[in-house]
Order: structure tokens, then C-alpha cells, then sequence
């Protein structure tokens, strides 16, 4: 294992660590106001130091990322179900279907992203709902081609022909034999997406349009300390390095999977 993939899996592992454990680890309620102790530098009581409400920063990071990354996982699971039901179905069955949905496809696939993501919470308003609801609405076309494009390679396969010779449904065939082909990309994709879904969490937060004061959130503590970053530029570096670390780490670990995939895929065509 090279030292890269040790750096992200140890980041990636820490943080899940450090979400989950919250509660227990973090010295202070994220959430508990002091204002007699008001942007207080870093000490031993106050490890990161406090914001402009005398919160503790340390707790509030521990709580982000719990928000985040729970956040994250299920907008990415969501989109990638949608995402799935909606690929697998036009590149087995394909005709009429087929062509509606590559039409629908490719009017989000040109439209730029952020933007329509912008929109979308804009148009609903901010909120964890809005936010919902523009990340599936923008993720899910990439996910259904790539699935298209699987299915519609499985489905010619020797194999797969032969299934349906002997009787078999579509049903069987999609459930059997289809889908458990495509867990490989499938995986790969959920690890890479986890993390960009975690930039465009923490873009919305950070806009005003995704998670609301006074959540616990990244993308909202990078928010509200902007405006203090050269006084106690501590307040804006330590959310943004959290974002960083993490959606980095996830990218690196999905682009070392992908390689091995890929390389298992190649040694497997040589052999036959």
C-alpha cells in the first residue's frame, strides 16, 4: 500500500471516527452560547477557540462532521438508486425508453451543474430539503448513463442470451445477473461521488442556501467566519481544511479502486 493511500484512509477513518464519537468527544455542546467568552483564542479549554457566540469551534468541527458526512452518504445512496433504476431499465429494455431518457439526459447534462444546482435551491428555498433535492436532481443523469452503458454491454453478453433461451424473465435476468455485474463500477462511482457531494454540500451551506444556522455544519462555520478571517483566520481554516481532507481523501481512495478494477478487468481480457 503506498503512503498516499494510508494518508487518505487514515484522514477518511479519523473522521468517521470522530463523527460517530461526537457526543463522547467533544468537550462542549456545539451549540451552547457564552458570550462573555466570545471569540476566545486557542487554549486548553478551547482547543480551536471560540466564534463570534462563544461557542466551542473543536466541538462544533466534530458535530459538522457528522452533518456532513451523514448528509453526504445519503444524498449520494438516494441519487445513485435513481440513478440505477433509471439506467438499468433503458439499456435492457431500450426503444422508446431508451430514447426518453437519453433526451432527459442530456437536457441536465447541458446545463451547467452548479448552476442549475443554485437554482434549484434558490427556486426552494434553503433548507436540508432543498438542498436534497437539487444534489439528486444534478447527480443523478451522470449515474444513469454509466449504468445504461453497463447494462446495455451485460445484456449482450453470451451468457445472458443463453439465460434467456432457456426461459428466463426479465426480472430474473436484471436482478441474477445484471446488476451483480455492475457492483464493481457501482462502488466506484458512490466512493468518488461521496466526495464531491461533500464540496457541493458545503458550496450550498456556504452560499446560504443548504444546511441554516445554528446546525453545527462545515460549509456554515466556513460562512460565518469569513468576515473575521484576517483577525482569527483559525475560525475559517479549520472547517475548510476539514472539507478539504476529507472529500480529498474519499477522491483518492475512489481513483485507487477504480485503477485496480480496471486493472483486474485488463488481466482478466488477457486470459481469454
Amino acid at each position: 500500500m503506498k503512503p498516499g493511500d494510508m494518508l487518505a484512509g487514515f484522514i477518511l477513518i479519523a473522521a468517521l471516527l470522530c463523527s460517530v464519537l461526537a457526543p463522547w468527544l467533544a468537550p462542549y455542546d456545539p451549540n451552547e452560547i457564552h458570550m462573555a467568552e466570545r471569540l476566545a483564542p486557542l487554549s486548553a479549554d478551547h482547543w480551536l477557540g471560540t466564534d463570534t457566540l462563544g461557542r466551542d469551534v473543536f466541538s462544533r468541527i466534530l458535530y459538522g462532521g457528522r452533518v456532513c458526512l451523514v448528509l453526504a452518504l445519503a444524498v449520494t445512496a438516494a441519487t445513485m438508486l435513481i440513478g440505477l433504476l433509471i439506467g438499468t431499465a433503458a439499456g435492457y429494455w431500450g426503444g422508446w425508453l431508451d430514447d426518453a431518457v437519453q433526451c432527459l439526459v442530456s437536457i441536465f447534462q447541458g446545463l451547467p451543474g452548479l448552476t442549475l444546482m443554485l437554482a434549484i435551491a434558490g427556486t426552494l428555498g434553503p433548507g436540508v430539503k432543498s438542498l436534497f433535492i437539487a444534489l439528486i436532481m444534478t447527480s443523478w443523469p451522470d449515474f444513469s448513463r454509466v449504468v445504461r452503458g453497463e447494462t446495455m454491454k451485460l445484456r449482450e453478453e453470451p451468457y445472458v442470451e443463453g439465460i434467456r433461451a432457456l426461459g428466463a424473465g426479465h426480472g430474473y435476468i436484471v436482478t441474477r445477473h445484471i446488476l451483480p455485474n455492475m457492483l464493481g463500477p457501482f462502488i466506484v462511482l458512490f466512493t468518488i461521488r461521496v466526495g464531491r457531494v461533500i464540496l457541493s454540500i458545503a458550496s450550498l451551506s456556504f452560499l446560504g442556501l443548504g444546511l441554516q444556522p445554528p446546525t453545527p455544519d462545515w460549509g456554515v462555520m466556513v460562512n460565518d467566519a469569513r468576515a473575521l478571517f484576517r483577525s482569527y483566520p483559525h475560525l475559517l481554516i479549520a472547517p475548510g481544511l476539514c472539507i478539504a481532507a476529507v472529500s480529498l481523501s474519499i477522491n483518492w481512495l475512489g481513483d485507487r479502486l477504480r485503477d485496480r478494477l480496471d486493472a483486474r478487468n485488463v488481466n482478466e481480457r488477457s486470459l481469454l
